[in-house]
């Protein structure tokens, strides 16, 4: 199967996004089967039925987007650091979802990366970009929301879909051979009518109180 992967990743081409989740789904499944991860899967029925949404979750470590590949049907891209683009699986993982690496030392190319972006969901392609920029260090405590993050959405006026990942840190930085249960929530999306009004900054600080609302009535 990696294999496989790799031949994915080198032939994005070939290859619809659907073909390559099927693939990334068969492996994650595998993946988690033998390092004894459970994935729960809550609110699903808060996706945009339509494609052209993006999804705003927390930032808790590397298994973060392998995880929500794993709780949801729906395809996506995801925007992500450049410093993570040569990481073994998720580099894999970029190419095959058809990813932005942005630089954020780079204006020029971030704003490039945000327009890209917003045609992109304009066009019905569905994103994942982590808005607190890099992952926080404390577990289920989630850090600051960068209002910059939903700038992308706010160009395409598309449904902002929080997500809130609880205890994703667990399964690559904790060395522990017991089950890891790690749940993702898909929240009610923040519609364009909903937000039109606001700033990014208050974009994200509302984004930012659910999601943490949401860890706090879900962990033990």
């Amino acid at each position: 199967m990696w294999i496989r992967l790799c031949w994915h990743a080198t032939h994005v081409d070939k290859y619809t996004l659907a073909e390559h989740f099927k693939i990334l789904r068969y492996i994650v499944a595998h993946a988690n089967k033998g390092g004894n991860v459970k994935i729960e899967s809550y609110g699903k029925e808060n996706i945009p039925k339509e494609d052209g949404f993006m999804f705003f979750p927390n930032h808790q470590g590397m298994y973060d987007v392998l995880a929500i590949i794993d709780a949801c049907d729906n395809t996506f891209s995801v925007v992500a650091k450049k410093e993570v683009a040569n990481v073994p699986l998720l580099k894999q993982t970029f190419a095959c979802t058809k990813s932005y690496m942005m630089d954020r030392e780079d204006i020029r190319q971030s704003m490039q990366v945000i327009m890209n972006v917003a045609n992109d969901v304009k066009n019905g392609k569905n994103f994942l970009i982590f808005p607190e920029g890099t992952r926080s260090k404390n577990g289920n405590v989630i850090g600051e929301f960068k209002g910059g993050s939903f700038k992308a959405a706010t160009k395409a006026r598309c449904p902002i879909v929080p997500v809130a990942l609880i205890d994703s840190f667990k399964p690559f930085d904790t060395n522990t051979i017991s089950q890891v249960t790690v749940q993702v929530h898909f929240m009610e999306p923040l519609y364009y009518e909903d937000y039109k009004d606001m700033k990014t900054t208050e974009i994200a600080s509302t984004v930012h109180d659910r999601i943490q609302k949401k860890i706090n009535e879900n962990i033990g």
